[in-house]
């Protein structure tokens, strides 16, 4: 428990870290075969057969993904909240890219989204966007819950620490 008057405990902070790293971890692990499981799935939904070339260039996109994304995400949770300009959530929907250029490149038909959708996100042809660390891969769900949840609580005990001075 910490003292409200001198904001998070170095236990707070260390828990927050860790389980950054535990997300960090999971989200490396997760986008490549997220970006090959994106290519099957909206070929499959459009009727188009994956081929093992397709299935190669997927492969590969995955850890183009991984290789550009997941460091991001890493140097991300590092920082402290304070500094955090966005999410890890935010940083992961810009895999998009990857599925959608395997996907354009091999003639996929894109699909009907609606307008907002459209308007959020125009590159996304093929409606990949997560809304959620679940959407990655069910893996991130907890993960990605407690890291949040830890960050609010820093968050707040930063807060109340600063409103009780």
């Amino acid at each position: 428990m910490n003292d409200t008057a001198t904001g998070p405990s170095s236990s707070d902070l260390e828990a927050l870290a860790g389980y950054a790293a535990v997300l960090a971890d999971g989200i490396e692990l997760a986008i490549g075969p997220w970006v090959e499981r994106s290519v099957e799935s909206v070929c499959a939904s459009a009727g188009v057969m994956v081929t093992g070339n397709l299935r190669q260039k997927a492969r590969a996109a995955g850890a183009e993904a991984t290789a550009e994304i997941a460091p991001q995400v890493r140097t991300l949770l590092l920082l402290d909240i304070d500094e955090q300009r966005g999410g890890p959530l935010e940083l992961l929907r810009q895999a998009v890219r990857w599925p959608t250029e395997v996907l354009s490149d091999a003639g996929v038909p894109e699909v009907n989204r609606d307008e907002s959708a459209k308007v959020m996100f125009p590159a996304d042809l093929y409606d990949l966007t997560p809304g959620s660390f679940r959407d990655i891969d069910s893996s991130l769900h907890e993960p990605g819950l407690v890291w949040g949840a830890a960050k609010a609580h820093v968050r707040l005990a930063r807060r109340r620490a600063m409103d009780a001075s």
